[in-house]
C-alpha cells in the first residue's frame, strides 16, 4: 500500500503547483507547426537492407536516383543488400526561415532489419499542400541494437527507426504574416470556463484596460490594437508570461495493465461502506491409468480424475470510508481498507457506480 500512497498523493501535489504561465495554458492562433513527410532511401547498411524481392519499390527508387545521377541501370540485374526504403517525417516549427535546420525521424517501410550505420540520401519533405518545404540528408542515428549468430539473435530497442539531428534544411517559408493580425484567439489546451475567465481578467489587469474577452470555455479573444503595443509580437511577448491559476476537473485515472492510480486534488468522496474479498477457484486434472492384471485379457484405460475447489479469503469485512473533503482524507480513507492497488481499482469502480465518488473516472 505504500506504493499506492505515493501515487495518490505525490503526483497530484506536483500537478497543483499553483499559478502557471499563460504560454503553457494556451495556443496562440496561427502560431503553430506544420507536419512534413518524404519518401527516401538509406544506404550504407551492413547487409541489413530491404530484400528487393519483398520490397520492389526499393529497387525502383534506387534506379531513379542512379539515373538522375547519370548512371544508366535500365535492364541491369542488381540486388544490393545495403539499401532500405524509408519514410522521413519532421515538424516545421512556426516562423522557420530559409536556411534553418530541423530534426527528422527516419523509419523503415520495407523488411529491413536495421538502419544502424546508414545514411539518408537527399530527400525532399512535403507539407499537406504538396509543396516542398525542406530537404533532408545525413547519417541516421538508430535507437536500437541487433546481435545475431547462426542459431539465435537478440534485438534491443527499435533499430528500424532513427533520427537525424538538424538533418533537414528549410527551403521554403510558411506564408503567414503575424504583424497583419488585429485580433488573435487564445485557444485553451484544457477548455474550462473558470480558467478562461481568469485568463481574461489577468490580461486586462496587465494592460489596465479591456483588451481580452472570453468567447467560450476554450477561447479568449485578444484585441491587438487595444493593447497599444508596437507590434503583435510585442503584445504576445508581454502576455505569454502572465501567471494564471488554472481550474482542474476532478478526475481519477487508472491503468489496469500496470495497476497505476492517479487522483486529482479536487476528488471528493461521500460516506460509504465497502466490503471486499478474494475468491480463488482451483481445478486440477490428475488422470489415472488402469491396467489389466498380469496375463489377463484386457487393455489399459485412462480414467479421468478432477480435483476442484473454491477458497474465499476473509477480505476486509465491511469497512467504512468517511466523507472526505480533501485529497489527503480520500487517500487516508482508501488506504484504511488495506488492499492492493489492483483491488483498489475495482473498489473505486464500485464506489463510482454507487454514486459516492464525485469525479470523472477514466480507465486506460
Amino acid at each position: 500500500m505504500r506504493v499506492l500512497f505515493f501515487l495518490l498523493i505525490l503526483l497530484p501535489g506536483i500537478a497543483s503547483a499553483g499559478a502557471i504561465r499563460l504560454k503553457d495554458l494556451v495556443n496562440f492562433d496561427g502560431v503553430r507547426g506544420n507536419d512534413l513527410v518524404g519518401y527516401g532511401l538509406v544506404v550504407g547498411l551492413n547487409g541489413t537492407g530491404d530484400g528487393l524481392r519483398n520490397s520492389p519499390f526499393t529497387e525502383e527508387i534506387m534506379s531513379n536516383i542512379l539515373e538522375r545521377l547519370g548512371v544508366n541501370v535500365t535492364g541491369e540485374d542488381f540486388r544490393p543488400k545495403n539499401v532500405a526504403a524509408v519514410l522521413v517525417t519532421a515538424s516545421l516549427p512556426p516562423f522557420a526561415r530559409v536556411g534553418g535546420q530541423i530534426d527528422v525521424t527516419v523509419s523503415a517501410i520495407g523488411d529491413s532489419n536495421s538502419l544502424l550505420g546508414g545514411t539518408l540520401i537527399m530527400t525532399p519533405l512535403n507539407a499537406a499542400d504538396g509543396q516542398i518545404y525542406a530537404v533532408s540528408q545525413g547519417t541516421v542515428l538508430a535507437g536500437g541494437a541487433v546481435a545475431e549468430g547462426e542459431a539465435a539473435s537478440v534485438v534491443r530497442g527499435v533499430p528500424t527507426s532513427g533520427v537525424i539531428p538538424s538533418g533537414a534544411r528549410v527551403e521554403r517559408e510558411i506564408d503567414f504574416d503575424l504583424s497583419t493580425l488585429t485580433q488573435m484567439r487564445l485557444a485553451l489546451r484544457e477548455p474550462d470556463f473558470t480558467t478562461a475567465g481568469r485568463i481574461e481578467v489577468a490580461i486586462n489587469t496587465e494592460f489596465n484596460r479591456a483588451v481580452a474577452i472570453m468567447r467560450d470555455s476554450g477561447t479568449v479573444e485578444l484585441n491587438i490594437a487595444a493593447t497599444q503595443a508596437i507590434s503583435t509580437a510585442h503584445a504576445i511577448g508581454r502576455i505569454e508570461n502572465i501567471l494564471v491559476e488554472p481550474e482542474t476537473k476532478a478526475r481519477v485515472v487508472v491503468d489496469q495493465r500496470s495497476g497505476t492510480i492517479v487522483m486529482g486534488q479536487e476528488v471528493r468522496i461521500s460516506r460509504v461502506a465497502v466490503s471486499q474479498g478474494n475468491l480463488t477457484l482451483t481445478v486440477e486434472e490428475a488422470p489415472i491409468a488402469v491396467q489389466p492384471n498380469p496375463f489377463a485379457r484386457g487393455e489399459t484405460v485412462v480414467v479421468p480424475r478432477t480435483i476442484a475447489g473454491i477458497e474465499e479469503d476473509e477480505g476486509t469485512g465491511l469497512a467504512e470510508i468517511p466523507e472526505a473533503t480533501t485529497l489527503s482524507e480520500v487517500v487516508a480513507g482508501l488506504n484504511a481498507l488495506g488492499v492492493s492497488p489492483r483491488d483498489m481499482i475495482d473498489i473505486l469502480k464500485t464506489i463510482k457506480a454507487a454514486g459516492a465518488l464525485h469525479a470523472e473516472f477514466i480507465v486506460r
